[in-house]
This record gives C-alpha cells, structure tokens and sequence, in this order.
C-alpha cells in the first residue's frame, strides 16, 4: 500500500511539473523570440506558433513509440527518461543562443514527453476498474495546479532574468526524476508485458487499431472532439475577454487561476462525490451538457463577471474527461494500457495542431473589419457544437458498454 501511495504521489508531482513547466514557458518564450529577433513582435508570434504546432507533432510521432516501450520495459523506466528528457529541455531553454537552439529543445521535449502518455498507463495499472476514474482526476488536478502556479512562478522569476525561470524548471524536473530513482515502484508487473514490435508504433497505425473495438473506438471519438471542442477557449479565451470587454492581463490572470482551481475541485472532490451516486455514463452526459450551455453562454456573455459565473455554473463539465479515460480503460487490457494511451496522445497533439488554428481563424474572421457580421463568440458557438456531437457519440459508446463495466460501484 505504501509503495503504491507513493507511486501515485511521484505520478501527481509528474503531472504537475509537466503543466506547470508549460505554464512558465507560455508567457516567457515570446519575449524570448521577440528577444533573438531584435524586438520584432509579429515575427515572434508567427515563430511562437510553429514552436507549439513543432512540439505537437513530435508528440504525435513519438508518443506512440513511448508508450508501447513502456508496456515492454515497464513504466518506471519510461517516466524517468522523460523527466530527464524535460530538464534538458529547459537547461536548453536557458542557455539557447538563438531561434534555432529553442527548436532544437523543443524537439527534444516533444520527442521525449511521455508523462502524459505514462503517467495515465500507470494510473491504470495501479487502479481497480471502479477507482480509474478517480485516480484519473489526479490528471486534472495536477492540470489545474500547474495552471495557477505556472503563470505565477514565471512571472515572479522572471525579475531577476527572462531565463531564470527555465533554470528552475530544470532543476525541478532533474530533481524529481532523482526522487523517483528511489521511491518510484513498478506497476506493471512481468507477466502482463508484451514484446516491442516497430509496426506498433506507427502513429497512423495505431490510430488504425482503435476499429478492432466498438466501444473503444466510441469512446476513443468522444476524447478527440471533446479535446477539440476545449480548444475554442484554450485559444481564444484571453484574446476574446481582451476584445469584448477590455479586459487587463491581470484581470485574464485571475480567470485563468480561477479555473485551475475550479478543474481541481471537480476533478478530485466532485469525482469522488458524483460518481457512486450518478455513475460513470450519466456523469459523461450531465458534463457535456454542462458544456454545451456553458459554451454558448460564454460566446453571448455582454459583461465580464459573467465569465466568472458561466465558469463556475458550468464547471461539471469538468469531470467528462477523466471519466471518459476510466470507462476506456476497462475495455482494453492491462499489457495494451501504454500503446493506447500513447496512440490517444498523438490523437491528442493533432487536435493540439489543428485545433489552435482553426479557432483563432474563426475569431479573426468574425471580428476583422471586413467581416460580414460581427460576431467574437463565434468559437465558442462552434465549440458548443462539437460538444453536442460529442454528447451523440457518448450515447453510441454507451450502447457498446456493459452498464456493469461502465458504472462500475
């Protein structure tokens, strides 16, 4: 029990660095750009969307490869190569002498990122069928920590140098991998690893291996358009409060801490409250309808405490994902848990490419001065949309799902 509680500890301080690592670098490597390119703003925006779309796509890539290694090699090593892929990353981050260095680290990262990927195989592995959706709130949680403290340690750091951040970072991340040297135990035991096979760990291919399962691959659809109806705030939110109502960095501070704290609370406590009483399918449902009317409400709001509202009255939606993960997980085996969770990440980072792209494209239209109508909510509505299509396909995989399986208590 002690081994296992301290696996779970190491996997949630994981999770944490790994978006509390991205929470410093979001508002720090721009000025970083705009820094090598002698104070030309737009041509570090321009360099800082191809530095997202780069770490996507090695993610896509490679995430796949990671994670059938760790259903070959055990989780342990895997996770410990990441961290220490990670604080290269930052030491780079922290030295680069130019454009072309902060690439080549993000590369690295984007080759080397398989906490998530990981991190949620061993949560799996460690979790009876009844307490994954829990344990997979960790997930969340640890999101909605390093979504506060990430802005907030970059921007206290930064005082003392644009770089200092990423040293610490770093220093975090090298020394977690340490702690883990010693503490981490091994979830998957040896009788449930399989061999490696290159065919494997083709992105595409296992993308294709999703069809031999019915509910799987419901269940794997109702992920990726929920991940990508998410985007439409991930990537507009601020931009939008900052046209529609004005609003400061400071105050978009505040909201996105706020959420943090909103994803925390849903994904620990309301998961551990609302999931014996309403059961796994009924709780995927209420929260995608939670985000259907919160994303409509969101792309008609006239004043900004509204925002504060919408989120909070909204926040069920919260508990859709980590839910979703946990009746997924029951459908597939203990030695398939890495190459289904590194194919769902490179699911993952294509909608991470994609989804960016087309929700800022969506705002810019419909807020640019040629615009036919103006209309700033446009994403949201659109965001709104792919929820209530993610709410059909939930339906549909619940067809395929035992109710047994599904509801679990």
């Amino acid at each position: 029990m002690k081994s296992r509680q301290a696996g779970l500890g190491f996997i949630f301080v994981t999770l944490v660095l790994d978006i509390l690592g991205i929470g410093i670098v979001v508002p720090i490597v721009p000025r970083l750009f705009a820094d090598m390119l002698h104070g030309d703003l737009s041509a570090a925006a321009q360099y800082f969307g191809w530095y997202g779309g780069v770490y996507a796509l090695m993610q896509f890539l490679c995430a796949p490869t990671l994670g059938h290694l760790s259903d070959r090699f055990g989780r342990r090593p895997v996770l410990l190569l990441a961290l220490l892929g990670a604080g290269l990353d930052y030491l780079m981050l922290a030295v680069a002498p130019n454009v072309i260095w902060l690439f080549v680290g993000r590369i690295i990262a984007g080759i080397m990122g398989a906490s998530l990927t990981v991190a949620t195989a061993y949560l799996a592995d460690v979790s009876s069928p009844t307490q994954r959706a829990q344990h997979f709130g960790l997930i969340g949680t640890a999101e909605g920590v390093g979504f506060i403290l990430g802005p907030a340690i970059g921007g206290m750091l930064s005082i003392y140098g644009v770089r200092v951040p990423f040293y610490v970072a770093a220093v975090l991340n090298l020394l977690n991998a340490l702690y883990g040297f010693f503490v981490l135990p091994e979830s998957l035991g040896s009788t449930h690893r399989r061999r490696f096979s290159w065919r494997h760990t083709n992105p595409i291919a296992v993308i294709g291996t999703f069809g031999r399962s019915r509910s799987v691959s419901w269940l794997i659809a109702v992920i990726v358009i929920t991940t990508l109806a998410y985007q439409a705030r991930q990537s507009t939110g601020v931009i939008y409060t900052i046209y529609r109502f004005a609003w400061t960095p400071f105050q978009n501070g505040v909201l996105l801490a706020l959420t943090g704290g909103v994803i925390a609370m849903m994904q620990m406590g309301g998961l551990r409250i609302l999931t014996p009483y309403l059961g796994q399918q009924r709780l995927v449902l209420l929260g995608l309808a939670s985000n259907i009317i919160g994303f409509i409400l969101y792309g008609l709001a006239t004043e900004g405490w509204m925002m504060y509202a919408i989120l909070v009255g909204s926040s069920l939606g919260y508990v859709v994902m980590p839910t979703v993960l946990g009746l997924l997980t029951q459908q597939i085996g203990p030695d398939e848990q890495g190459g289904i969770q590194g194919a769902l990440t490179s699911l993952k980072s294509l909608v991470s490419i994609v989804g960016p792209v087309l929700f800022t494209s969506l705002f810019s239209n419909f807020t640019s001065t040629t615009a036919s109508i103006s209309l700033p909510g446009m994403p949201f509505f659109v965001g709104a949309a792919l929820f209530i299509v993610s709410l059909l396909l939930a339906l549909r995989a619940f067809s395929q799902v035992a109710p047994a399986d599904s509801d679990g208590a």
